[in-house]
């Protein structure tokens, strides 16, 4: 009776075990993602603590601020709650206890550890994104402005008809030495006419001339 009373013992000790080992694990993946951002904008830090912009950049790329449940005000409020009074940072240890502040906030109606879990899952294998970058965004006013269709003007000599800025020449008044009036389009073609209608015009002229 004695040998089967231990059976079930010793079944039961290993499922501890087994259980123990996925929350190392989670917890391994968390503390990375702590690292993460906590070196993130810092060339000098370390890893080990974290201060508090990363630590607000951390819970909004995460979606632990949802807006609704948990806002900026609450994320900034556990923070100091947390961290010491003569320091602006705070450590891996103390960056769990103010997960496990906000997930009763964040996951209202699961258990304490039921919200932690999701609270972890929502941070593990995480890195700091670039929701902070200023996007471009098209605007009425901003096109209308750079339209060069629409210059006049000296601004306008400064581009081509495609809108490609001419350089140099748009920008000083280059001489013309041509002998053409600015912006005659059949410059360079007089002498080409010349020579194509003097010959038989004086062709004529002699023949006529030739006659008694």
């Amino acid at each position: 009776m004695a040998e089967k009373s231990a059976k079930p013992a010793k079944r039961l000790s290993s499922e501890s075990n087994s259980h123990e080992g996925a929350t190392a694990g989670e917890i391994s993946a968390l503390e990375e993602a702590f690292r993460k951002f906590a070196v993130h904008g810092d060339t000098r830090a370390t890893g080990k603590e974290m201060h508090g912009k990363n630590w607000s950049k951390l819970c909004k790329d995460c979606n632990i601020i949802d807006g609704k449940n948990v806002t900026t005000t609450d994320v900034d409020i556990v923070f100091s709650k947390i961290k010491g009074k003569s320091v602006r940072t705070i450590t891996f240890e103390q960056f769990k206890e103010a997960l496990q502040e906000l997930s009763k906030k964040r996951f209202k109606g699961k258990s304490d550890e039921e919200a932690l879990q999701e609270m972890y899952k929502l941070i593990e294998g995480k890195g700091p994104g670039l929701t902070g970058v200023t996007k471009t965004v098209a605007s009425p006013t901003v096109s209308r402005l750079t339209d060069t269709s629409k210059f006049t003007g000296s601004h306008k000599e400064r581009f081509d008809a495609s809108g490609k800025g001419k350089g140099k020449a748009g920008r000083e008044d280059l001489v013309d030495n041509s002998g053409y009036v600015s912006g005659y389009k059949h410059a360079g073609t007089y002498d080409h006419k010349v020579q194509g209608n003097k010959l038989p015009r004086l062709g004529v002229c002699w023949s006529h001339l030739s006659q008694p």
